[in-house]
């Protein structure tokens, strides 16, 4: 299995990371917000009620 950062052979302890740096770079990119699904708005449903 291959590092999803760099492409690195992972290790057991950081699996599926190579290293801790990798796990902390893939950690700031959900605590970013780069992973997500674009998806539109939801509707307001108060004026359904």
């Amino acid at each position: 299995m291959k590092c999803p950062i760099c492409g690195k052979p992972a290790t057991e302890h950081y699996r599926p990371f190579c290293s801790r740096r990798c796990a902390d770079v893939d950690l700031a990119h959900w605590l970013r917000g780069d992973y997500r699904i674009p998806a539109e708005p939801a509707e307001d449903k108060q004026g359904e009620e």
